[in-house]
């Protein structure tokens, strides 16, 4: 299971943040990835830093778990491993799909001074942040598959990582950028699940 779990891991990683960054460049002559230049202490910053940490972790845990690190006993069982499998490659599916849907808006970061479409259709009805969910569910899927202290370390980090991305830094940038348009979205749509986390108030 150690060994899926990692092969999992190495694949999502190149087909979510490699090939869809080539596919950007070929289709547009720019990568995506935003936030050079960082200021000290920004929020951007510090989530650049839980990201890297998490993709490190997350990596870590089937390394550790081949290198003979146990699983936590009550999760230690087929039905968990095998779920997780499950939602894993549902959440490596579900992160391309999503990606694909945002088309030439795709970025990593955040660049304050750029405009880009207000993506609100496909996936992004359902949720505005899909992207991110299907990131937690892969996650979560490959800490039960090896589900040993140092993976669900893996799972904390990214999602604390995704949660502070999305309160902290994208959420602010769209209601500086789209205004009444964003605000009226978040007001229908939830944050992570349908919804869930809807801005009520937002823009007020």
């Amino acid at each position: 299971m150690a060994v899926a779990a990692l092969v999992i891991y190495l694949i999502w990683a190149a087909l979510a943040f490699g090939l869809r960054t080539f596919v950007q460049w070929r289709r547009t002559g720019d990568t995506g990835f935003r936030g050079g230049g960082l200021a000290k202490g920004s929020a951007q910053r510090w989530v650049r830093a839980l990201f890297s940490a998490a993709l490190l972790v997350g990596a870590a845990g089937p390394v550790a778990a081949l290198a003979g690190l146990p699983a936590i006993g009550v999760l230690d069982h087929l039905a968990v491993h095998t779920t997780g499998v499950v939602v894993a490659l549902a959440g490596v599916a579900a992160t391309l799909a999503a990606q694909a849907s945002m088309g030439d808006s795709w970025r990593i970061g955040v660049a304050e001074d750029e405009r880009t479409d207000l993506v609100t259709g496909g996936p992004f009805a359902l949720a505005r942040n899909p992207i991110f969910t299907a990131m937690i569910a892969t996650a979560a899927g490959l800490a039960a598959m090896v589900p040993n202290v140092i993976a669900l370390v893996g799972l904390v980090v990214t999602v604390a990582a995704i949660e502070m991305q999305v309160r902290a830094v994208e959420e602010p940038y769209l209601l500086r950028t789209h205004g009444a348009a964003y605000a009226d979205y978040a007001a229908r749509v939830g944050r992570f699940l349908p919804g869930l986390g809807r801005l009520h108030h937002a823009g007020r």
